[in-house]
């Protein structure tokens, strides 16, 4: 099964890719809403979330609109610095990214809102200032609900199809993911290459999640 480690590398760096934004933004979102309230909180809450109910296939028509070649972000990158996102793996990690991001945008406001405001208030008066306070006090005592929202957002990432076909398209060894590899194969009627991948990939899930169940349930 030669034919499947191309496509699978190329999901692996995109899904850790896509993670590890989904990571700082989705903490750093979540820490606002956790800290500050602001007239139109609940509206842009609905927005960070929408990604987790809209059809993927809207959410690539969206970003085709922002980062296309005639998009308003899109346009503007490829004019100044000739930078185009269009069918480039990094326009995957961005679909990916986006459909990803309200699984640990949700697991991380949940976790920091879970922490004692006593004991951050505590580190204040000791002298702290607020980057101290949320790594030494927030962040180790959020953690495992920031990770496991982490890895279900890896996963997710790793099983994005409808933003990436829009975006990244299916070139072999470039933009064509796992998900998009599979859904050609059975177009092709190659169904043992089709099967390898869908078992592969219900295997990395399955783990992914037992491990994200174990990790909230743990005690330490």
């Amino acid at each position: 099964m030669s034919n499947a480690l191309v496509p699978l590398m190329l999901t692996l760096k995109v899904a850790t890719a896509a993670t590890l934004v989904v990571l700082v933004f989705g903490v750093s979102w979540a820490y606002l809403f956790g800290r500050f309230r602001f007239r139109g909180s609940q509206i842009l809450d609905a927005v960070l979330t929408l990604p987790m109910v809209m059809p993927p296939t809207v959410l690539g028509y969206y970003l085709l609109v922002v980062i296309g070649r005639r998009g308003w972000i899109g346009e503007w990158l490829e004019k100044t610095f000739g930078i185009r996102l269009i069918f480039t793996w990094q326009g995957a990690v961005i679909a990916s990214a986006l459909v990803a991001f309200p699984l640990v945008f949700k697991a991380a406001r949940a976790a920091l809102e879970s922490v004692d405001h006593h004991l951050e208030s505590a580190a204040r008066v000791l002298g702290s200032n607020e980057a101290k306070v949320f790594f030494r006090v927030t962040l180790p005592l959020a953690w495992r609900g920031i990770l496991a929202g982490t890895m279900l957002a890896f996963a997710r990432a790793m099983g994005e199809f409808g933003a990436t076909l829009m975006i990244a398209g299916s070139i072999p060894g470039k933009t064509q993911t796992v998900s998009i590899a599979i859904y050609e194969a059975v177009q092709a009627g190659r169904d043992e290459l089709a099967n390898f991948l869908v078992l592969l990939s219900s295997v990395v899930c399955i783990i992914v999640l037992i491990a994200s169940e174990n990790l909230l349930q743990r005690k330490f």
